[in-house]
């Protein structure tokens, strides 16, 4: 018996939530009030909401199926589970995008999809969508395509003509970790897919010699996905796979999804999720090395086993680490030191350089700019302030470790 279409959407966007790569931003700004058509990117356009473990649904965030010819044990949609089912055609995809959209409940669409006859095949159909939701519709809200491994160059180079993001899953941080867990995929081919795509951006973003316009090409970049606690990867080697996927690919985000056990899962799985405070951690771990100067290396060095400290953020865990760095004079010292300092963020070291030109800052002045004190205040000296013997006192991590909780038994 055929599903009804509310059947195959409760299915198919409840397996679509182990994507975690659902972010916006860094789109151009594309508004229907002037120009026409339907949807926007800015304004009214996508406005994020966050489930309680983190994860963005703020877009209609739907698989184009869950049959798949692969078999990965990492995933409930492989090949050889027992999950039930479904399928959207390409124009069912169109019309709830559209339908959503005027219901005011979603502004942009987010697709992926399992792997049905071929890669071509399956990215064939996904750009079909993008293509009419566009070129037939006008639609000018978000969109973001998971690109289909092995799928034809010309093929993605299309969907990027299209749709504001493409992102072509890595999956797992080390290739040994996918042969084991993910044998029909080729992470070789993977990487030339998001080289290529690297490649097509770079050669949209330059300017044409006879207008002078640079052409709209995957306009928020790309980004991938690791799967966290599937494989035993410790912490130091997820993000040094991250940071190679970075620097080599100029990718926009990579996405750290905890680990959720499936039904008839192999034996060479964990049969218990990690917990979600370690994705948490990499995230910030990611912003440490991304925008505040550390070397993964740093990071990463206060455990021997490569293991983020899962109680104290990673900034702190350093700090406590390297108590010879501190106390940093706010007055004084350069960004990058005033970065290091855990408690402040680089909009609030851009606000402290550019207060101290006028006047000594004190205590009270960074309290005006949303700084906490109490995470600070060890770690820095500034007009009237010295922390004295603080930053050398025993229990000072102690100060800083969350409180106990009282644990039930329901």
């Amino acid at each position: 018996m055929r599903k009804t279409l509310r059947e195959r959407l409760a299915i198919l966007s409840d397996a679509a939530k182990y994507d975690a790569s659902c972010a916006s931003s860094g789109t151009v700004r594309r508004d229907s009030a002037a120009s026409g058509g339907l949807g926007s990117t800015e304004g009214s356009g996508i406005c994020h909401a966050y489930a309680p473990d983190g994860r963005c649904i703020s877009l209609l965030k739907i698989l184009l199926t869950n049959f798949c010819i692969y078999d990965c044990a990492y995933c409930i949609n492989r090949s050889s589970s027992n999950v039930e089912r479904a399928r959207f055609t390409p124009e069912e995809v169109v019309w709830l995008t559209l339908e959503f959209y005027r219901r005011n409940y979603i502004e942009g669409l987010f697709l992926s999809s399992g792997i049905i006859r071929s890669s071509d095949h399956t990215m064939e159909q996904m750009v079909r969508i993008a293509r009419d939701l566009r070129v037939t519709h006008n639609f000018r809200g978000y969109i973001h395509l998971k690109t289909i491994p092995e799928a034809s160059p010309q093929l993605i180079e299309e969907a990027g003509l299209h749709a504001d993001r493409l992102s072509l899953n890595i999956e797992l941080p080390t290739d040994t970790g996918i042969a084991r867990l993910a044998p029909e995929k080729r992470p070789e081919g993977i990487r030339r897919a998001m080289g290529d795509l690297r490649l097509k951006i770079e050669e949209a973003a330059e300017p044409t010699l006879v207008t002078k316009r640079r052409r709209r090409f995957v306009p928020a970049g790309q980004s991938t996905q690791m799967i966290v606690g599937a494989d035993g990867a410790s912490d130091a080697t997820i993000l040094s796979a991250s940071g190679r996927l970075y620097a080599s690919y100029g990718l926009k985000r990579v996405y750290y999804s905890a680990f959720s056990p499936i039904p008839d899962s192999s034996k060479s799985l964990p049969l218990v999720k990690p917990p979600l405070m370690r994705e948490h951690r990499l995230y910030q771990a990611d912003w440490l090395y991304r925008f505040y100067g550390f070397g993964i290396g740093e990071i990463t060095a206060s455990r021997p086993d490569g293991m983020l400290d899962l109680d104290l953020d990673p900034k702190l865990a350093w700090a406590l680490g390297n108590r010879a760095e501190f106390p940093v004079d706010v007055n004084r010292a350069e960004r990058e030191r005033l970065l290091r300092v855990p408690g402040l963020g680089t909009k609030t070291v851009k606000s402290i350089l550019s207060v101290r030109r006028l006047r000594r800052l004190r205590l009270d002045d960074l309290a005006r700019l949303g700084v906490s004190i109490r995470k600070v205040q060890a770690f820095i000296t500034a007009e009237g302030w010295t922390p004295r013997r603080l930053i050398e006192r025993p229990d000072l991590e102690a100060m800083f470790a969350p409180k106990p909780q009282q644990l039930t038994l329901l």
